[in-house]
């Protein structure tokens, strides 16, 4: 995989340099401080990827995107997140915030290998976190989440609480509680069982956020969740399952 990396800072590229050799399918195909650079870059070879910082001297990442008349997969690496939701309306791969941490850079290269011709497809040692509809997300993925106006750009570590909120789900992370248009079948079955447990019909818990366990009625059992104030009511069912899933 050719990858071009664009962003005005050395310190930057040289730290995406450093995470990428890591993987022994990717090739810096070169470096650009500008849109112009990167430019005539894509003229003279073409690449796989491009990493696009946003903000740049002159014409910003998006500026640089609309001048091409055929752009490569393109995964932005910033360190603002007001722009994820513009990010993925110009197709984006994802959507990286500086500094750029390992577990995602793997999610999104894995992402373009899933776009890539057969051939090029080369596997890799590190585990494929977002590469298929299939492949649970981790708690270090962090994942777009858009309620009316407003956006956030949210780690599923941070989520304690998915809840079922008539056709909605209701994402409950620090104060938060957007809404977004998923089943809890549908989030189900993209989270990682091992850190997330469905307590119920409506509710989906984060393991890590449990504060307190007190038995309940019927062989049941009732949980605390650290960071709010909720308090939720494990089915007689699904108690059996988290008392064997967290027993010795």
């Amino acid at each position: 995989m050719r990858v071009l990396l664009v962003d005005d800072s050395r310190l930057a590229r040289a730290e995406l340099r450093r995470l990428l050799a890591a993987f022994p399918d990717v090739v810096v195909a070169g470096e650009a401080r500008n849109a112009d650079e990167a430019r005539a870059l894509l003229a003279a070879q073409p690449v796989d990827l491009l990493l696009l910082d946003i903000h740049m001297p002159g014409e910003t990442g998006f500026e640089l995107l609309a001048s091409l008349e055929a752009a490569p997969p393109v995964v932005f690496t910033t360190a603002y997140d007001a722009h994820a939701l513009r990010a993925f309306e110009v197709n984006a791969l994802d959507y990286l915030l500086k500094p750029v941490q390992e577990a995602r850079l793997t999610a999104a290269l894995d992402k373009v290998r899933a776009q890539l011709p057969g051939d090029l497809q080369a596997p890799v040692a590190a585990p494929v976190v977002m590469a298929a509809p299939v492949a649970p997300l981790s708690g270090h993925d962090q994942v777009f989440v858009k309620d009316g106006e407003r956006c956030w750009f949210v780690r599923l570590s941070e989520v304690r609480l998915f809840e079922i909120n008539g056709s909605y789900t209701r994402i409950y992370f620090d104060q938060h509680r957007p809404l977004i248009p998923r089943t809890l079948a549908q989030l189900e079955a993209r989270l990682d069982p091992k850190l997330f447990f469905r307590a119920n019909r409506q509710q989906i818990i984060n393991l890590s956020f449990v504060a307190g366990v007190e038995p309940w009625f019927s062989h049941s059992l009732r949980l605390t969740l650290r960071g709010g104030a909720e308090v939720v009511e494990v089915s007689r069912q699904q108690s059996v399952r988290f008392r064997e899933l967290l027993s010795l």
